[in-house]
């Protein structure tokens, strides 16, 4: 049986970055601006909008400055985007962002085909970007990849993404998101890493990220709830598919984790109604059918007795 929970959850949307980068149709800056616009629109009040890796390698984010210069500020919201650089800092501090994301893989070679760097070359760079970026007033959250397995080598050790969670946060990164990158997580492991972490880490420090290729995106979400992690990271309708696993379906989607999330009594600030409407928008605007569960069942209205 479940413990009774209370409170309240925070919903990290990443699909206007993490859902359309590995899409194959890029979208223009307007098509973007009305999904970000549909998303607050349900209550989403973290975003990640974009990201400042070089338009060479990710062509879809290229507009990632104008984007954000045109976002107008609203109230609550907090917009993100990667920032994998000193590049990417500056174009983020062009932008005017409050807030960055970096990011790096536990396992060696994953790191190596995502960054074309080395973790410890990573490392590197972000003992130097993150102070700086603080200094210009933005706060860092951190994305960890590959903590439940990797696409080339298979099973990882998570110490090695504890070893690197705890120069990441000495460093002044204010929240680390683990990532189940491939979806091959299980609840029982989710429950063996997700106390590891919680050993050395406050719950509010600590973010998960699954996807649901194997469809334990969400059972494994039960388990961090369990431990009293309260973030979770997703991407409404399951936008963007999962780029080591061609077919399958990628990201958890938003959807389906606020179904579960107030099916649970647990709040999230996020209008169900119109977040499904943000995602049918989002399928439109990608031409293609997306995977949520819920986005594609829609609204649960059980039918009159009478």
């Amino acid at each position: 049986m479940f413990a009774q929970l209370s409170g309240s959850v925070t919903v990290y949307e990443v699909s206007p970055r993490d859902g359309l980068q590995n899409e194959p149709k890029v979208l223009p800056l307007e098509a973007k601006r009305r999904l970000i616009d549909g998303l607050v629109a349900a209550g989403l009040r973290h975003i990640e909008v974009s990201s400042f890796v070089s338009p060479r390698w990710v062509p879809q984010l290229a507009d990632a400055v104008e984007l954000v210069q045109s976002l107008a500020p609203r109230e609550g919201v907090t917009f993100s985007a990667l920032c994998p650089n000193a590049t990417g800092l500056e174009r983020a501090k062009l932008a005017g962002l409050k807030e960055i994301a970096i990011f790096l893989s536990a396992s060696e070679s994953h790191n190596q085909r995502n960054t074309n760097k080395s973790i410890q070359r990573s490392l590197e760079v972000f003992e130097e970007l993150i102070p700086a970026a603080r200094d210009l007033g933005m706060r860092v959250r951190a994305y960890i990849s590959t903590v439940w397995g990797c696409p080339y080598e298979g099973d990882v050790d998570p110490r090695r993404a504890l070893e690197i969670a705890r120069e990441l946060v000495r460093w002044g990164v204010y929240q680390v998101s683990l990532g189940d990158t491939i979806g091959v997580g299980t609840p029982l492991q989710t429950q063996r890493i997700c106390e590891l972490f919680l050993a050395e880490f406050a719950s509010e420090q600590l973010a998960l990220h699954f996807h649901d290729t194997r469809g334990t995106a969400l059972s494994n979400v039960l388990v961090g709830l369990e431990l009293g992690i309260r973030t979770f990271d997703a991407s409404v309708a399951g936008l963007g598919g999962c780029p080591y696993a061609p077919g399958a379906s990628g990201n958890l989607a938003t959807e389906d984790l606020v179904y579960l999330l107030h099916g649970m009594g647990l709040e999230t600030g996020v209008d169900l109604p119109a977040l499904i409407a943000a995602g049918q928008l989002a399928e439109q605007l990608v031409g293609r059918k997306l995977p949520g569960k819920v986005h594609q069942a829609g609204l649960f209205r059980p039918r009159s007795s009478s």
